[in-house]
């Protein structure tokens, strides 16, 4: 199966410096080789376009890959518990090798003229995706007594009293001021 993500580059290499642009938009896991995450979880759709847009630089011994790379995402908003969707934009600048020294673990690899850069992608994206997105800044979540949705309609419960710490209520330290109540 050929993929968009896979580039020729043994002219690049050949002729250094040398500079080509490369712009494209591809499903992010067209092969399915993620396993969906949970339902709490930010994840990305297999079939989601990801924009790849990206300068590959030549240089002796490797390319470099700078641009910008963006997908949508989706996930749980962690207060209210509504989808909530949004897009991944992420600057590159990524080195390909032609052999990864040892300790290099932030370079990729160059094989047989081409660079994959599905693996650079998918790692750039996943990391970058929300670990707890929120619905809106001001979401006020629901309520932990009876489950309503407090940016729906306010909600009046109140928090059970314990009567093992009920005795704390009453308990005064010197320099408090005194409660309007308690001037009468």
């Amino acid at each position: 199966m050929s993929s968009l993500y896979r580039i020729p580059v043994a002219l690049l290499l050949r002729d250094v410096p040398s500079t080509v642009d490369c712009s494209f938009d591809a499903p992010f896991d067209e092969r399915r080789e993620f396993e969906p995450r949970g339902a709490a979880e930010t994840d990305i759709r297999p079939d989601a376009d990801v924009a790849v847009r990206l300068t590959l630089q030549s240089f002796v011994g490797g390319l470099r890959a700078k641009g910008g790379i963006s997908a949508p995402w989706f996930g749980t908003c962690r207060r209210c518990s509504v989808l909530v969707e949004g897009v991944a934009s992420v600057a590159v600048d990524e080195r390909y090798v032609d052999t990864i020294e040892e300790g290099d673990e932030e370079a990729y690899l160059i094989e047989n003229d081409f660079i994959d850069l599905e693996p650079m992608i998918h790692d750039v994206l996943l990391l970058d995706l929300p670990l707890a997105p929120l619905c809106r800044e001001d979401c006020q979540g629901l309520c932990l007594y009876c489950g309503a949705d407090r940016n729906e309609s306010p909600c009046t419960c109140q928090a059970p009293t314990d009567a093992r710490w009920a005795t704390l209520d009453g308990l005064k330290f010197a320099g408090d001021e005194p409660d309007d109540a308690d001037e009468s």
